[in-house]
């Protein structure tokens, strides 16, 4: 079921609260704008500033409005293993069918310690894990060796999200892993279709927050290896794909999804509102596509 234009959701708030009305809402419209998966509480979700409770409502909720029909791979990572294991005990507890794990941020842990990390997460729970290397925020990066070792070593470690921009990194991945179950999404909507290329086979993607049909339309072409098609698609929505993240995300996600009145544009504390030049741009972006 891993595969595809897996939208990585904004978590909605209203007067401070999470509002559960335009969550169940949000996923009943990305499944019908063809989205193939479904993230909550990642990144794009604000995970650092919602409380456990709200974390673990925000899952519950998504799983039981995706309904089995597509992918919900919950976000369950901390640089606490503890904790990363109380999340995705919480995720399968709820009927996740999979978990989304980084590490390391703060602490920087060595090669061996990432592996005992996810190793630790791995040994005390029993859904499946992907591995989430974003250096960017976290300092610490997965080396390939290592991710190989997870793959050969844990049978629940199932795949890699790679948001390091590095195209060589699926070559390399490749080479040392075996298992024909292991699958590998682009963390960045602008690598999507070369990530896909060079072995991928979907994207955690930020801009389906406001694009679903589109990004899941890119995914499908890519996937058909109708690569000149999804080189023109790719092309149209690489403006909007940067504006996502002009100013701090989620901020444009959210702002983009108040647009089409799917939630309001509010966002958490230390995230702040869009300044109104990128908010033009957006809203610009978004027409020029026939989004709004």
């Amino acid at each position: 079921m891993i595969h595809g234009s897996i939208v990585a959701m904004i978590t909605p708030f209203k007067d401070g609260r999470l509002d559960e009305d335009s969550l169940v809402k949000m996923v009943e419209w990305h499944v019908s704008q063809g989205t193939h998966g479904i993230v909550p509480v990642g990144t794009t979700g604000e995970c650092p500033t919602l409380t456990h409770a709200e974390h673990c409502r925000v899952i519950e909720l998504t799983v039981k409005a995706a309904a089995g029909r597509v992918a919900v791979i919950a976000g369950a990572g901390s640089n606490n293993p503890v904790e990363a294991v109380e999340y995705t005990k919480a995720a399968e507890k709820y009927g996740a069918d999979a978990t989304l794990h980084l590490a390391g941020y703060y602490n920087r842990p060595n090669q061996e310690g990432l592996y005992r990390h996810f190793k630790m997460v791995h040994d005390n729970t029993n859904i499946p894990i992907i591995l989430y290397n974003v250096p960017g925020r976290t300092v610490v990066n997965i080396q390939p060796e290592t991710v190989a070792r997870l793959a050969a070593d844990l049978p629940r470690v199932v795949g890699i999200k790679d948001a390091t921009g590095n195209l060589e990194r699926p070559w390399l991945e490749r080479a040392l892993i075996s298992r024909k179950d292991f699958v590998w999404l682009s963390g960045e909507d602008s690598t999507a279709v070369p990530y896909n290329l060079s072995g991928g086979c979907g994207c955690i993607s930020v801009t389906a927050n406001v694009a679903p049909a589109l990004t899941a339309k890119l995914q499908e072409l890519t996937l058909a290896k109708k690569w000149d098609e999804a080189c023109a698609l790719q092309d149209r929505l690489m403006t909007l794909h940067k504006l996502m993240f002009a100013e701090p995300s989620p901020a444009g996600a959210k702002y983009g999804a108040s647009l089409l009145g799917l939630c309001s544009e509010e966002c958490r504390c230390p995230i702040v509102p869009l300044t109104a030049a990128t908010k033009e741009k957006i809203q610009k972006a978004m027409a020029d596509l026939e989004l709004i």
